[in-house]
């Protein structure tokens, strides 16, 4: 798989298990449930992420004396795609919790058969000039929703870096939002490696927004 691909459930740890209750269907009835597994698994997602981000020296006194410790040198810019992405954001901000944040909705509109394009009717978004970027969206399937989305945020401006999101993606959509953001650096928690002919993962675990927050 690409190098700029991390996929945190290669290495055992206790996300697999979130994994399960997150994919298993008579779980996933339990709606409060999904939320906090997507809200823990972008928990887990920030924290890979912060090992990339940038850091400096700071003294500061404790009751002792004197320490000498790491601070991020910025906070990033949390971008999520309405409405999934609102568990798995609350997720990066628990951890970044001083974070900017910005708002974006795109979604499927289906025309026929098997055809769908993707519509963006609201953004809400300070400038990415010279911002570490994070663009979070549970479910990266075609990965036509994160590319139109990238392209509507460089009109923000040019982001120092770019830190794509997600609790699942099939492997076409990566190879093509990395065919059209070569720069980007993805973090997962799973791969899965089919998408049917509606452009939906398989095996997935369904419509996340659906099951966070009821059928549209």
């Amino acid at each position: 798989m690409d190098i700029r691909i991390q996929v945190l459930t290669k290495q055992n740890s206790y996300l697999s298990q979130i994994m399960y209750e997150i994919r298993d269907k008579d779980l996933q009835t339990d709606r409060r449930r999904f939320r906090q597994n997507l809200e823990r698994i972008g928990n887990l997602l920030a924290y890979e992420i912060s090992k990339e981000l940038g850091y400096i020296s700071q003294e500061i006194p404790t009751q002792l004396g004197i320490a000498e410790v790491k601070v991020l040198e910025e906070q990033p810019l949390l971008v999520s795609i309405l409405r999934a992405g609102i568990p798995l954001h609350n997720g990066f901000l628990n951890l970044f919790d001083k974070a900017d944040n910005g708002f974006v909705s795109a979604y499927r509109h289906h025309t026929q058969g098997n055809e769908f394009t993707i519509k963006m009717d609201y953004m809400a978004v300070p400038s990415i000039e010279g911002r570490d970027v994070i663009l979070i969206d549970p479910m990266i399937a075609s990965g036509s929703s994160i590319v139109l989305c990238y392209k509507a945020l460089r009109e923000l401006g040019n982001p120092k870096s770019l830190y794509i999101a997600g609790v699942i993606g099939a492997e076409e959509g990566l190879n093509h939002v990395l065919s059209h953001i070569p720069q980007a650096k993805i973090y997962l928690a799973d791969v899965d490696f089919e998408l049917t002919a509606r452009s939906y993962i398989v095996p997935g675990l369904g419509d996340a927004g659906d099951l966070a927050f009821g059928e549209k």
